[in-house]
């Protein structure tokens, strides 16, 4: 397995205070609940608040995003940024590239149309044992990476509001 490698971003633009939405596939519990950890720890450490909504799998996290982000908009309470969180094990029928596929690629449109900072960390992987090595925050932490790509997606946008 290739080495994390991590450039630090330079750009502290402030996002104190901002509202990061996580949606989570649990369809594989443990693995979850390690993504989730290393997205919290990134969350904190920015000063940001969370709200955290499960969905059923990979394929239904691009929708509840969208749904939620319409409905924190209409309260009053819009979220800053978003972070998908799950797990695609590879199994014996082609189900794995279909979900894979269609979750990144609701993703990306959804942040590319909407121009909302988004971080995915949706696993997607041959074995458990990949899953383990990749969700672990004293590993890999891709649940941390994705927490870091949509607070870095987050200080750009505040940073050219500004500019």
């Amino acid at each position: 397995m290739a080495d994390a490698r991590r450039a630090p971003l330079k750009d502290q633009t402030d996002i104190t205070g901002a509202r990061v939405l996580i949606v989570e596939a649990r369809f594989y519990d443990d693995i979850q609940d390690a993504l989730l950890e290393g997205a919290l720890a990134e969350i904190k450490a920015a000063g940001a608040s969370h709200d955290v909504i499960t969905v059923p799998g990979a394929l239904e996290i691009p929708a509840a995003i969208a749904i939620a982000i319409d409905a924190a908009e209409t309260n009053g309470k819009p979220y800053d940024a978003a972070i998908a969180l799950g797990c695609v094990v590879r199994g014996d029928t082609i189900h794995f590239e279909i979900v894979s596929q269609e979750s990144s690629r609701g993703l990306m449109d959804l942040a590319v149309s909407r121009k909302f900072p988004l971080g995915n960390g949706i696993l997607t992987v041959n074995t458990e044992a990949q899953a383990w090595a990749r969700a672990r925050a004293s590993e890999l932490n891709k649940g941390g990476d994705a927490a870091r790509a949509a607070l870095a997606m987050l200080r750009i946008k505040r940073r050219l509001a500004k500019a």
